[in-house]
């Protein structure tokens, strides 16, 4: 007797962690609708401007002169790239001298913070290879959309690229569609810092 209410009571308990975690987990749609709250909450606090000039040069630069004389610096509009708002891009530092072109190896380095984190008042520590050398360099090739070393980062980090060349910073605005591949799963939307360097060689 006492065994079977022992049986009895270790099945009650694993059902209620069972059930209890199922409650806590949130369904794809409730992650991606997430993703667009804390992205669009992060974006109310910027300038941000849906269209593009037709000349790259016209685009304005944290480097960009006002007519008060002053520079734009971090207001800077962040530029929605992409027809369903996944990528907006603020140039930080921008070089037109030599642009990237299909198939060129370019290298680059990064720092990102996760926007959910922020949203949510979530301390979290940036993460990637900018500030800390021994992390390593990272590559892609530009257009490239087969070799592994270039998929992995996602598309989204190559889409400023059509507008600014080799030795550009800037930061992005991206969301999990576009960003990288192994991470798409989680619908966490990143705000990243690029600076994208030519081959030495």
């Amino acid at each position: 007797m006492v065994k079977r209410q022992y049986i009895f009571f270790s099945l009650a308990m694993v059902l209620t962690a069972v059930l209890g975690s199922c409650s806590k987990s949130q369904s794809y749609s409730e992650l991606l609708r997430e993703e667009e709250h804390a992205c669009n909450w992060y974006l109310a606090s910027r300038n941000v401007s849906l269209e593009l000039p037709d000349d790259p040069s016209d685009l304005i630069t944290g480097s960009t002169l006002r007519e008060d004389g002053t520079m734009w610096g971090e207001e800077a509009p962040f530029y929605k790239l992409d027809a369903d708002g996944y990528v907006y891009m603020q140039i930080v530092r921008a070089d037109y001298d030599d642009m990237v072109e299909n198939g060129d190896l370019v290298y680059f380095r990064y720092l990102r913070q996760s926007i959910k984190d922020l949203w949510e008042d979530v301390s979290s520590d940036p993460g990637g290879n900018s500030d800390y050398l021994p992390n390593g360099t990272a590559s892609f090739i530009y257009k490239n959309t087969y070799l592994s070393s270039t998929t992995t980062w996602g598309t989204g980090i190559q889409m400023p690229l059509q507008y600014v060349g080799y030795n550009s910073e800037v930061n992005l605005v991206l969301k999990s569609y576009y960003g990288f591949t192994e991470e798409q799963i989680y619908c966490v939307p990143y705000i990243i810092n690029l600076k994208y360097f030519k081959p030495e060689y």
